[in-house]
């Protein structure tokens, strides 16, 4: 409660201070900021016609393009423009985790009705999609924030967990090479502490304009930058009737990778032990041999 009050009181000062460089980023406006091929396919909202335009190159992990290079330009430098006023006034910008030395907030200075919006109207849909145990209902919250790696920017980034149920990842921009996301495993959270195995890891490499799509329990790290920056905008989407459903959960997930694991072993078990019963009653049954 403290928490929220400060974070409340935070943004109010930010809202009533910083004049923003372009007005109209704070409103979704689908024409300007959103392909068309994109905005077509959520218009016709079938799996059909998102599979036209999303790829999946390792399950769970599903990929697209989707913003205008200009929103995108723009985005980079609407947040140059507020790092500029908060080293001008001396304010101290809210980082979006304890690793993140530039990383930027984009909900504290004003953008978070327009990423619920984007959120609600164009990431739910192919959520509902693909993440349909995720997405029964509409998600009811987010965390939308900006960051920056490279050589003199924020480094890698190690194995972690997001505090999400669906992570959309967007590359603004990306210079040099290095960066790529390495993918380790989806993992419930029975399992979060399980090693992942060789079949659970999955290079993805950024590139500019494209979104990637996973759920924030798919276990991932960042590569070291080897040159040159990137920049990424990164939404949170949470659901808490679905955090809520995760207590009720069935024994085994499947899809995490650990329970696909385990489960497969249960089932071999099981039919050894089944297969052994049927020799034993096979060689009860034959009849003795005469002498």
């Amino acid at each position: 409660m403290f928490q929220a009050k400060r974070r409340k009181t935070y943004r109010q000062e930010i809202i009533s201070n910083y004049q923003p460089r372009f007005k109209g980023l704070y409103k979704l406006d689908p024409k300007l900021f959103l392909l068309p091929s994109f905005r077509k396919a959520i218009s016709e909202n079938t799996e059909e016609s998102f599979r036209r335009i999303i790829s999946e190159p390792f399950p769970g992990v599903f990929v697209f393009k989707m913003f205008q290079p200009d929103f995108s330009e723009k985005l980079l430098l609407e947040v140059e423009n507020f790092r500029k006023w908060a080293n001008e006034t001396n304010f101290t910008i809210r980082r979006p985790d304890n690793t993140s030395k530039y990383g930027v907030v984009l909900d504290d200075f004003g953008l978070d009705i327009m990423l619920k919006q984007l959120m609600d109207d164009f990431i739910f849909p192919i959520c509902k999609v693909f993440f349909p145990e995720v997405c029964g209902t509409m998600f009811d919250s987010h965390y939308g924030f900006f960051i920056e790696n490279g050589e003199d920017r924020d480094a890698d980034v190690g194995f972690h967990v997001e505090d999400s149920d669906i992570t959309l990842n967007v590359c603004l921009s990306k210079q040099g090479e290095g960066g790529e996301i390495l993918f380790a495993g989806a993992r419930c959270n029975k399992h979060m502490d399980i090693d992942p195995k060789p079949e659970e890891y999955f290079d993805y490499c950024h590139i500019p304009g494209q979104a990637i799509l996973h759920r924030g329990c798919h276990v991932h790290g960042a590569r070291a930058t080897a040159s040159g920056r990137r920049a990424n905008m990164i939404l949170w989407c949470q659901n808490s009737l679905f955090r809520e459903m995760q207590t009720y959960e069935p024994e085994f997930s499947d899809w995490c990778g650990q329970c696909v694991h385990e489960e497969k072993e249960n089932k071999s078990q099981i039919l050894a032990v089944k297969r052994k019963e049927m020799f034993r009653i096979e060689s009860e049954a034959e009849p003795p041999r005469k002498k």
